[in-house]
């Protein structure tokens, strides 16, 4: 179980870093944000999810 954790927050840290040069770029775009927001949004619920799950392991490891 603790591989687990391990692998689910190495993924959390690895899906973390893609907003950091997403978020930027989708409002510099030639569409802007409005034709663009549900991209970010979509890319959100990856990360979302990823929290829920470290979360989940951490209490059944504790």
């Amino acid at each position: 179980m603790t591989i687990a954790f391990q692998l689910a927050v190495f993924a959390l840290i690895a899906i973390s870093f893609l907003p950091v040069i997403g978020v930027p770029v989708v409002p510099a775009s030639p569409n802007g944000w409005s034709s663009n927001k549900n991209v970010v949004f979509s890319g959100a619920s990856p990360r979302i999810g990823s929290v829920f799950l470290v979360g989940i392991l951490n209490s059944s490891i504790s």
